[in-house]
């Protein structure tokens, strides 16, 4: 009996149940948007993990194609093999939540004795993840992501380029250099 008491309080002194689990994206991932966030578009999106501070793309594309704040977020014309897309981005976040059953436990027993919970606040744990998920459309608006579209690998090559330069500039104003 003793045995079984010390085995139930190792594991509930060890677990976490959870139940909501972010997505662990290596690289990049070609999926439907409203997939990966029910409020995004119904286009395929090129989705990576923001790994920098909040509004860091919004300063590298506005900055990259110098749109002085003017639509920076949707429909930024970029070119690729002489031909015009429109790249739109979105920030979101993705959250792992867990039920943690030892704070839970104790609070419990100690309600069960009289006395306040002081644990309330260790219950769960949250820990938030920031994606980047782009989308581009030509002119005709369709979804160039898409794996049926004819230039679908030239425009992934495009955007896994932007990705590298995103992550490898610290000042955005090299880009500018860079294209001139």
């Amino acid at each position: 009996m003793k045995k079984l008491c010390f085995s139930l309080l190792i594991i509930l002194a060890y677990s976490c149940i959870p139940y909501k689990i972010a997505p662990k994206i290596e690289g990049e991932k070609i999926v439907k948007a409203k997939k990966f966030k029910k409020n995004l578009p119904n286009y395929f999106g090129f989705i990576f993990e923001d790994t920098k501070n909040a509004n860091e793309f919004y300063n590298f594309i506005n900055t990259k194609y110098n749109l002085k704040n003017q639509n920076v977020e949707s429909n930024v014309p970029i070119s690729i093999n002489n031909k015009t897309y429109y790249l739109s981005f979105f920030e979101r976040e993705r959250t792992t939540s867990t039920l943690n059953l030892l704070p839970l436990a104790i609070d419990t027993h100690r309600n069960s004795n009289n006395k306040n919970p002081m644990l309330e606040d260790l219950y769960t744990t949250r820990r938030g993840f920031w994606y980047l998920i782009l989308t581009v459309t030509d002119n005709d608006i369709k979804d160039c992501l898409n794996p049926n579209y004819s230039q679908n690998g030239e425009i992934i090559n495009y955007l896994k380029e932007l990705k590298k330069e995103y992550f490898s500039t610290n000042n955005y104003l090299e880009t500018q250099l860079k294209k001139k």
